[in-house]
């Protein structure tokens, strides 16, 4: 503050404030404006601010913004990049799709080929390295890497195995795991038929086998939706033969348990030429896609859950559209999203597609505003929301209290790996 004499003897007092000089829930209320692609250059301009957006009442704050702003956010991989794309559909309006920015970590320095959702965490498989996983948190921008017991399987350059992230809820936090399996036929003969289920504790930072015996078959390229901690696939039963693999059903792996429950009826009858896809709603319910791909006009069939239990699922037609034109983003693609009140289905396969009813079609391209050229486009999209979990760091000194491997998780994982190793063996003959 500085005070000054006018010639007509009058007192002016002039001000200068700072923005540290005015009240933390002012500067809350500033900060909590900024998009979520700035966090980190707000995090990085002091240390004051890097506390503040840090606490859990900020956090809440702009959290809470972003979710009452925002029609829905979703990342999008486009060319093994992630961007953050917030999609509008308004009433006889239309449709606005808009990348806010393209989501960069430092520690993930090579190219992301899939991606997967839990809670506000994303699960990163790497293109070009096969010897572990990232698990991150773009809102506050931590990952954990966490390192396979071996390198995954990628014959012809195709990831073998099937990933997933989920939690158990405890009493004061949830407990994350990490879901890894293959379960592959390399031949007709019974012999090339190799199946591995192993998880991965955050807690304990340790490897394990599971005891699973599938009677079931989940396609290594269907990807699991998250609802409420556990993840569900289509499945079918397991048959003789890949040719016999119709997703009629649904199945849930429950991280509690670590087991998967009984096979859950689909509302429909699965054909050869059909595509079968899952989602999450809102983190409250599962909706489930048919794409019929006979010829003649496309149709696509979408139910919504009403209830599911460990035991039983119902469902309700949600939405039904047929169009010549073809809204091929929601054709063999790998997700989809709902908009329950609008009655209208999204997904992205090098165009985002936004269908209805009534014949409702609208297609926009994402790719030239991301401002990228294309080399490659997976249909890799999923919703998001930010979260507030912190990610569970292993403690110091390569894992700290990991717990001693057991006798039988050893033998298991030897017996593993000798099958593993005949099985490549033939295949190299």
């Amino acid at each position: 503050m500085m005070v000054t004499s006018s010639p007509n003897k009058s007192i002016l007092i002039e001000t200068t404030m700072k923005i540290s000089d005015l009240p933390v829930n002012l500067v809350e209320e500033i900060l909590s404006k900024v998009p979520l692609k700035y966090m980190r250059a707000v995090r990085s301009t002091c240390k004051q601010w890097d506390t503040l957006s840090k606490s859990r009442s900020f956090s809440k704050m702009h959290a809470d913004k972003i979710r009452s702003d925002e029609f829905m956010m979703m990342i999008a991989m486009i060319d093994y990049n992630l961007y953050l794309v917030k999609v509008v559909v308004i009433v006889n309006e239309d449709p606005i799709v808009e990348i806010k920015g393209k989501l960069t970590c430092q520690d993930i320095q090579s190219k992301i080929s899939r991606v997967f959702h839990c809670d506000g965490l994303l699960l990163c498989v790497l293109k070009d390295d096969a010897t572990k996983v990232i698990v991150w948190n773009p809102y506050w921008g931590q990952t954990r890497s966490i390192e396979f017991r071996y390198s995954s399987h990628r014959p012809y350059g195709w990831d073998m195995f099937t990933y997933a992230l989920g939690y158990e809820d405890n009493s004061s936090c949830r407990s994350y795991k990490l879901l890894r399996f293959i379960d592959h036929k390399y031949y007709s003969a019974p012999i090339d038929q190799f199946s591995w289920y192993e998880i991965y504790d955050f807690e304990s930072s340790t490897w394990k086998t599971l005891d699973v015996t599938p009677y079931w078959r989940i396609l290594c390229c269907q990807c699991g939706a998250s609802l409420k901690g556990n993840t569900y696939w289509p499945a079918s039963q397991r048959r003789s033969t890949d040719d016999d693999v119709l997703d009629d059903h649904i199945i849930c792996f429950d991280y509690k348990s670590e087991s998967f429950g009984p096979l859950l009826r689909l509302p429909f009858d699965a054909g050869r030429d059909d595509y079968v896809t899952l989602s999450c709603v809102r983190e409250e319910k599962l909706a489930v896609l048919l794409s019929h791909n006979e010829a003649g006009p496309l149709e696509l069939d979408i139910w919504i859950t009403t209830k599911i239990e460990a035991d039983k699922v119902s469902w309700s037609k949600f939405l039904r559209v047929e169009t010549k034109t073809g809204a091929l983003a929601l054709v063999n693609c790998d997700s989809f999203f709902i908009d329950e009140e609008m009655k209208v289905a999204m997904g992205y396969r090098n165009t985002f597609n936004i269908v209805g009813e009534f014949g409702y079609l609208k297609k926009l391209e994402l790719v030239e505003r991301a401002g990228t050229n294309l080399e490659y486009c997976r249909a890799d999209v999923c919703s998001y929301v930010p979260s507030l979990v912190q990610i569970k760091q292993p403690a110091a000194g390569g894992g700290g209290k990991r717990k001693r491997q057991s006798y039988l998780e050893k033998q298991r994982y030897d017996q593993n790996m000798s099958r593993l190793a005949a099985i490549e063996k033939r295949r190299s003959v």
